[in-house]
């Protein structure tokens, strides 16, 4: 179907998979790092706030803040954060590498502009699900080779290698439309998974999904985390599928996720003060 037919269909069926909303404090709309949309999520009123730059997955191509609304207000309660919640360029109309520059436009307004919006700029993390945590992989090694120190980044099954896919296959019909060319696979910013060094990035927290393909690159790249001297915590969720993340109120057991990440973000905020 037209992109445009997917993108409202994907944001019309969210609400329904999710289920109700919790409120929050406080909502906004705003532009941060040179007009890049955001909607900002704040848990609680007066205090300086840990920071987690959020980026909604949707293969690079659907997906939106409406989309992932109730995954924002979630992770914003339950961590205790102030939720920075992006609207990345997305493709066909804007192909690699404009999602990952604007995920790292994002971060590093989050990190300069802390104390303006009353943010602890000491302690900011960036998150993703799907495409959003291969955005999330991305920045964490480019804030290790620019010296921002970010508490954690939180992916959620994450597409980690975009090389292994077969460009024949319809599962590929993604890739297609993000990358230029096949040989942006083999670009670390599109495929972190193949990133010579990984030493010294932010410590992760990687849930995945068993009934999900992605999971094996999930256990991957926790692997070669560790490796590099990373502190890399993996859980894989039984009997939960791709998606599972904001399916709630259709997928028993996708809660469960939603908890233990938010928890851990939490103890890795408190652990950062």
């Amino acid at each position: 179907m037209p992109v445009e037919k997917a993108r409202e269909i994907n944001d019309r069926e969210a609400a329904v998979m999710f289920g109700p909303v919790e409120p929050v404090f406080s909502i906004e709309d705003r532009e941060i790092a040179a007009g890049l949309p955001a909607r900002i999520y704040r848990p609680a009123a007066g205090e300086a706030l840990p920071v987690l730059v959020y980026f909604h997955g949707g293969g690079w191509v659907v997906g939106s803040l409406d989309s992932h609304d109730g995954v924002a207000r979630f992770l914003a309660n339950h961590a205790g954060a102030l939720v920075i919640a992006v609207d990345y360029r997305m493709a066909p109309e804007h192909r690699f590498p404009a999602a990952v520059e604007d995920a790292w436009a994002s971060v590093t307004w989050a990190c300069e502009q802390a104390a303006n919006v009353g943010r602890d700029a000491a302690r900011v993390a960036v998150g993703g699900d799907s495409a959003g945590g291969n955005l999330a992989a991305v920045v964490a090694r480019r804030a290790r080779d620019d010296g921002l120190e970010l508490v954690c980044q939180l992916l959620v099954y994450p597409v980690l290698d975009c090389a292994t896919a077969s460009w024949e296959e319809n599962s590929a019909w993604w890739l297609r439309q993000y990358l230029r060319t096949e040989s942006d696979a083999l670009d670390p910013d599109a495929s972190p998974l193949l990133a010579p060094d990984l030493a010294g990035v932010a410590p992760a927290l990687i849930l995945s999904c068993a009934l999900d393909p992605l999971r094996h690159q999930a256990d991957e790249y926790a692997a070669r985390l560790r490796a590099a001297g990373v502190r890399a915590d993996h859980t894989c969720f039984e009997g939960l599928v791709h998606g599972a993340y904001r399916m709630p109120a259709v997928l028993p057991g996708a809660r469960d996720m939603l908890t233990a990440s938010a928890d851990a973000l939490r103890r890795a905020f408190e652990a950062a003060k």
